[in-house]
């Protein structure tokens, strides 16, 4: 007999009852192992005991915001968590996006789509924690006044450890692994957020204007993260 394949456990926080039903209902019918909380403080206290492999986050919440236990989980944790959101607003995803959120969803939405990208950013997390190419030192890349560590996350700039949410660091790693080659928005979204992201081309121009904030005169290093106009971005490595 054949072994039964574990199934990916979906932490489900909304406090609309209605539409937690909903989403346990179609999550779980896709094979998932669901669990519902109703409270952010509640959220954040099952994670830690129970763990989940996605969590689907809504952002209004009692006890605790959504933006506050997104930063709770990432303290620890890059399980994967796809944010919803009560309008479209780009400030909101924006700031999902900075504070470490895999995707985004808007209010309201179709169950299916849902699905859809959970399905989509748990592709992505199995092949980002397939064994990645062979680089020098551990996975962890090294310039004049810059470390990019895939092994522990942490990027340290001009001697200072440089606090960053996973999708920036794993941008910045693609580029520094590829300098002075041009990638397209695109072909990034494509490398690093996987072929079925549902964002667009601004979620790299984001990432890319965070970057540059955080490592702010990096060029008299010799390196810096340039913009080639009407093509996409290089990290730049002067010879």
């Amino acid at each position: 007999m054949s072994e039964k394949k574990e199934q990916n456990r979906v932490l489900i926080v909304d406090d609309d009852q209605n539409i937690a039903q909903l989403l346990n209902l179609y999550i779980s019918k896709e094979g998932y192992d669901c669990r519902v909380c109703d409270r952010g403080d509640t959220a954040v206290a099952s994670f830690r005991e129970q763990g989940a492999d996605l969590i689907v986050l809504d952002v209004m919440l009692p006890g605790m915001d959504g933006w506050q236990v997104l930063k709770e989980i990432r303290r620890d944790s890059r399980v994967p968590i796809i944010m919803l959101t009560a309008k479209d607003d780009t400030f909101d995803k924006v700031l999902g996006l900075e504070l470490g959120a895999d995707d985004y969803i808007t209010k309201p939405f179709e169950p299916k789509e849902l699905v859809a990208r959970i399905k989509a950013v748990l592709r992505r997390t199995v092949r980002d924690e397939a064994p990645p190419e062979p680089t020098v030192n551990d996975n962890t890349l090294r310039f004049p006044g810059l470390s990019i560590s895939l092994e522990t996350y942490e990027v340290v700039f001009n001697g200072t450890v440089i606090e960053m949410p996973p999708k920036e660091l794993e941008v910045l790693y693609y580029l520094a692994s590829h300098q002075n080659h041009v990638f397209t928005r695109e072909q990034l979204l494509e490398q690093v957020w996987g072929f079925d992201f549902y964002g667009d081309s601004r979620t790299v121009d984001v990432h890319i204007k965070r970057l540059r904030e955080k490592l702010v005169n990096s060029e008299k290093f010799g390196w810096q993260i340039k913009t080639v106009w009407g093509v996409g971005y290089k990290f730049e490595v002067k010879s």
